[in-house]
């Protein structure tokens, strides 16, 4: 089918190699619904950066399921919050589910950013209107959305006239926007051992 979108695999490296220049390296990954493409593409960009950096990746450790909806995103940053090593940052798939990351870690005490990144994707409105304001991935949707209709009109148009067209797969740019829900990790000393 023809489809106008970002690169999902490379906008989701970016933002993991951003994060690992930022120091982190225990890095939690919430994944979007299972059934949507772009979440797997999302997922593969992740684990190349990481892959690329030297870093292995405990799958059970660093990766929890979403559904690309808030209320799965409470349950997934749950669940990476309350490993034994926590990861220092994590990145969620969206922003409703990063959003729900930031939610959990205020409830668990941790401050973001300073205890704890959390960067999102898609750059909704919801990544504004929440404290503090999520680092995001930005996806031009009103652009996208144009495009889409453009390419559906000429798709109709030409099968009426009997020439159909080949399908079209338009990537349109994304941008990195940082806002104030990622810092350096926070190096805490080492307790002294007791004597």
């Amino acid at each position: 089918v023809c489809a106008v979108g970002i690169n999902d695999y490379q906008a989701a490296y970016e933002m993991t190699r951003h994060l690992l220049n930022l120091g982190h390296h225990r890095l939690g990954f919430i994944i979007g619904d299972p059934y949507q493409s772009s979440s797997a593409r999302r997922l593969a960009g992740f684990h190349a950066a990481m892959a690329d950096a030297g870093l292995n990746i405990e799958e059970e450790e660093v990766v929890a399921q979403g559904m690309f909806t808030y209320r799965s995103g409470l349950d997934a940053a749950e669940f990476l919050l309350s490993q034994e090593r926590r990861p220092t940052a994590i990145f969620a798939s969206n922003d409703d589910m990063a959003a729900a990351t930031v939610a959990i870690a205020h409830r668990m005490g941790l401050d973001v950013p300073s205890d704890l990144t959390v960067v999102g994707f898609d750059d909704a409105p919801l990544a504004t209107t929440i404290w503090p304001e999520l680092t995001t991935v930005r996806q031009p949707i009103m652009e996208m959305a144009g495009a889409a209709v453009d390419l559906l009109v000429r798709h109709i148009k030409a099968r009426r006239t009997g020439k159909p067209l080949p399908c079209e797969h338009e990537l349109m740019d994304f941008e990195l926007v940082r806002r104030q829900s990622d810092a350096a990790p926070r190096l805490r000393p080492k307790p002294l051992a007791q004597a």
